[in-house]
C-alpha cells in the first residue's frame, strides 16, 4: 500500500479538502510539493514580443496564474486597462477571480459552464468583432492559437509568466511510493531533477491526454489516471489503497 504520496501541486487553501479525508482514513502521508513554479517576466523581456496590449477590447484567460501576472504586468508597463474591457475565461472560478483586480460586472465576464476552453470558444465567436488579447505562460502549446485561428476571431497572444522546474534541494528526501502529476512540464521537471530516475514500484497517477503522454515518452508507466467512475485525483488515489 502507498504510504506516501507526492501530490505535484501546492498545498490546498483548506483543511476540508478532500485529500485529508483519504491521508486520515487510510494512515497515509501525502505531501503537496510543485514540480513547477511561476515566475513573473520582466516589462522589458515583455517589450521584447513587441505585442502592444492598448487596442485590444478583450482579454483570454486560461489561469488564475495569467490573470496576476497580466494585471502585475500592465501596472509595471503604465497601460490603462479601459473600464469597458471585456473578459473571457475558461471557468467560473477563473473568471471570479478577476475581481481582485477589476470591479466584476456580468456583462463583462464571460466562461462557459464545463470549464473547457473548447466550450469558450463559441461565446468568443458571438463577440467576434472584439480584438482578443491572450496572456501565456511560458510554457504553451498553439492549441489556443490554432482554435482561436479556426474561428476566425482577431488575436494576439503573448508570453506574460515564466514556468520553471522548481527545483529539488540536495538534502531534500524524495522516499515516496506514488507520485500525481497535472502537466507535462510536471514530468520534464522529474526528468531534470533526477535524470537517472528509475520508478520500480512506484505508481505514477497522471491527469491529462498531455500529461500521460509526457510520461510514456519519458519511459514512466502510467499506473493511474482518471476514469468515468473515478473523476478526482484523491477518489483515484482512494481506490489504487484499497487495491494494493
Amino acid at each position: 500500500m502507498a504510504t506516501k504520496i507526492l501530490i505535484s501541486q501546492p498545498k490546498p487553501q483548506t483543511e476540508k479538502s478532500p485529500y485529508y479525508d483519504v491521508a486520515n482514513k487510510y494512515g497515509v502521508d501525502i505531501v503537496f510539493r510543485p514540480f513547477i513554479k511561476v515566475e513573473p517576466m520582466s516589462a522589458k523581456d515583455f517589450r521584447m514580443q513587441k505585442i502592444s496590449i492598448p487596442g485590444h477590447t478583450a482579454v483570454v484567460f486560461t489561469s488564475r496564474h495569467a490573470i496576476d501576472h497580466f494585471f502585475n504586468l500592465c501596472k509595471e508597463l503604465r497601460v490603462e486597462i479601459p473600464d469597458d474591457m471585456k473578459y473571457f475565461c475558461v471557468s467560473e472560478q477563473v473568471a471570479l477571480y478577476i475581481q481582485k483586480y477589476v470591479q466584476y460586472r456580468k456583462r463583462k465576464n464571460f466562461h462557459p459552464e464545463t470549464g473547457k476552453i473548447a466550450d469558450l470558444i463559441p461565446i468568443m465567436v458571438k463577440h467576434k468583432t472584439e480584438k482578443f488579447f491572450v496572456p501565456q505562460s511560458s510554457a504553451h502549446n498553439d492549441d489556443l492559437k490554432n482554435m482561436l485561428d479556426e474561428a476566425g476571431l482577431d488575436h494576439d497572444e503573448a508570453v506574460m509568466y515564466y514556468t520553471v522546474s522548481n527545483d529539488f534541494g540536495p538534502d531534500e528526501p524524495f522516499d515516496y511510493n506514488m507520485l500525481v502529476f497535472f502537466s507535462p512540464e510536471g514530468i520534464h521537471s522529474l526528468k531534470k531533477n533526477f535524470p537517472d530516475f528509475v520508478q520500480g514500484d512506484i505508481a505514477i497517477a497522471c491527469l491529462g491526454a498531455k500529461t500521460i503522454k509526457a510520461a510514456e515518452e519519458a519511459g514512466l508507466r502510467v499506473d493511474l489516471q482518471p476514469t468515468p467512475e473515478l473523476r478526482s485525483v484523491p477518489a483515484i488515489i482512494e481506490d489504487y489503497i484499497k487495491n494494493h
